[in-house]
């Protein structure tokens, strides 16, 4: 069913003002799901054009795409999209940053703590004294990664962990805002064997001091990069701050779609929005933005690597993981983060006359205004 813009907008406006509880019967459902199908192939196609004009757009087999030299893509990527997937660490629940785009938007100051003196890996509790153990049970990942929330609230306790999967011979990547990083903790976290610091510089609006710490972790450790999702605001910022940031010598930017869950979308609402694989629900002009940064990366051949972090990447390390672990055929954990579709998030774009629809066809007998929708 290639539902017109017109009678989409019309029904969307129309299941955006039912009750959240109320189900809808099984005619609605396929209206809900060719809406979505139509925005996202008008999407696709947009995208498509702006893929043609990144002469030396690279694919690592199908699974993501990326501009820049090989040798310096982020293997902690590689080892998400090849190897174990996203191994991650969990220890702080605190945060000194307030993002917009955070996932944890809202309920910053409700996130439970892992406990005193212990560790969350894969879901279950852990003293140092356990790694051991754990190592000498579990077949060691391809990598980890130090997430949840800023590390940098208390680096120092990071330390020894990282020394212990070091010495197991694992690749370790960290996520930070660096708003807290000094030149010790970063010199700290490379003696401790750290491989892989990302950056997200988003969270600062693209902060000079940031962007020194940037530069001064490249100093100590391997690789060091950027990873922010994409918005306006963080490409308006790197575009101000574009000279300071390719002078930090990083390895890679990261430019992650943003999606949204019930935390943060309200901060977006108003944008165009779409959903990918019945998915993400993200806003149309995050990876829009990441391949305008791909392209002029391209032509003015920037030293080092633009990811296209996208929802199909996201979707494709999915499968990889779930692979990895043994799952049926097609098995994923890729699915949409909102128990009810918000409607109304998806009113801008159908109501955008610069959006068009690839092809349309009048709504076949009852599904029509007037029909009894069963």
């Amino acid at each position: 069913m290639k539902i017109s813009k017109k009678d989409a907008l019309m029904w969307f406006q129309f299941f955006s003002e039912l009750p959240d509880d109320e189900p809808l019967l099984c005619h609605q459902q396929e209206i809900v799901l060719a809406v979505l199908a139509q925005i996202e192939r008008a999407v696709d196609a947009r995208r498509a054009t702006l893929m043609q004009q990144i002469p030396h757009l690279k694919s690592m087999q199908g699974r993501t795409m990326y501009v820049g030299p090989d040798e310096r893509f982020p293997k902690g990527c590689k080892s998400c999209l090849f190897g174990t997937g996203l191994s991650a660490i969990r220890k702080t629940n605190k945060c000194n940053a307030k993002c917009p785009f955070c996932y944890d938007y809202g309920v910053l100051d409700c996130i439970p703590p892992i406990g005193e003196g212990m560790w969350e890996i894969g879901g279950t509790k852990f003293y140092e004294k356990d790694i051991p153990l754990l190592l000498s049970i579990q077949k060691k990942p391809t990598g980890i990664a130090y997430v949840y929330l800023e590390p940098f609230m208390e680096i120092e306790i990071y330390e020894h962990m990282i020394q212990l999967f070091h010495e197991a011979g694992i690749y370790q990547h960290m996520y930070t805002n660096g708003l807290r990083a000094t030149e010790a903790s970063l010199k700290m976290l490379a003696d401790a064997g750290l491989n892989e610091l990302r950056f997200n510089l988003g969270a600062s609006n693209c902060s000079d001091q940031v962007i020194e710490n940037i530069r001064i972790a490249k100093q100590y450790i391997p690789m060091v990069g950027i990873e922010t999702p994409m918005t306006r605001a963080f490409f308006d910022g790197f575009m101000k701050k574009k000279e300071a940031i390719m002078a930090t010598s990083l390895d890679f930017i990261n430019c992650a779609e943003l999606h949204l869950n019930a935390n943060n979308l309200e901060n977006y609402l108003g944008e165009n929005m779409y959903q990918c694989r019945q998915g993400y629900l993200s806003p149309i002009c995050s990876r829009e933005m990441t391949l305008t940064l791909m392209r002029m990366a391209d032509e003015e051949q920037w030293p080092f690597v633009i990811h296209d972090c996208s929802n199909d990447t996201k979707f494709a390390r999915d499968l990889n993981l779930k692979a990895k672990e043994g799952g049926w055929f097609g098995a994923s954990s890729y699915a949409g983060e909102f128990d009810h579709l918000p409607f109304e998030a998806f009113l801008p774009v159908l109501t955008d006359e610069d959006f068009k629809f690839v092809e349309e066809e009048p709504l076949p007998k009852g599904y029509r205004p007037g029909d009894i929708v069963l």
